[in-house]
C-alpha cells in the first residue's frame, strides 16, 4: 500500500466530511489525496445525496479535467455512475487500485477490474492543468 494513504485507511464516511481527523465524504477524500500529491482540488459544498447536483457539477466542470486514455497516472480522479448520474468519485492510486469512501464502509480501496466496479467507472481524469 501507498505509505501516504495508509493513515486514511478505514476513516468514517461522513456526508460533507473534509477533515481526515472527524470523516470524509468521496470529495473530501479525492481533495485530501490529491493534496497529498501536491494538488489543490477545488471544494464543492453538495450532499451525497444529492445526485444530480453532484452529477451537474460533474459535467459543469468537466473542461477543466482531461480524460485519461491509455496509461492512468497517478493521482487520476475516477468518476463512478451508480445510476443514471456520474455521483462518486475516488482517486486511481497505481497497479489497478482506487482509494474512495462509502457510507457504511469507509475508506477502503479497491481494484478498478472489479466486477463490482469496471462497468461503474465512467472514466480517470486529471486536472487540465497538469500535463
Amino acid at each position: 500500500m501507498n505509505k501516504q494513504l495508509d493513515d486514511l485507511i478505514g476513516l468514517p464516511f461522513i456526508d460533507g466530511g473534509r477533515n481526515p481527523a472527524v470523516g470524509l465524504d468521496c470529495w473530501g477524500l479525492s481533495t485530501e489525496v490529491f493534496s497529498r500529491y501536491g494538488i489543490t482540488l477545488p471544494d464543492y459544498k453538495i450532499s451525497c445525496e444529492d445526485a444530480s447536483r453532484i452529477h451537474s457539477e460533474v459535467n459543469e466542470q468537466r473542461p477543466c479535467w482531461r480524460r485519461c486514455e491509455g496509461d492512468i497516472p497517478v493521482p487520476a480522479l475516477v468518476v463512478i455512475r451508480f445510476t443514471v448520474y456520474c455521483d462518486h468519485t475516488g482517486v486511481y492510486i497505481g497497479q489497478g487500485r482506487f482509494i474512495h469512501t462509502r457510507k457504511g464502509i469507509g475508506v477502503n480501496i479497491d481494484r478498478v477490474d472489479s466486477p463490482a466496479w469496471e462497468k461503474r467507472i465512467e472514466g480517470f481524469y486529471v486536472p487540465e492543468v497538469i500535463q
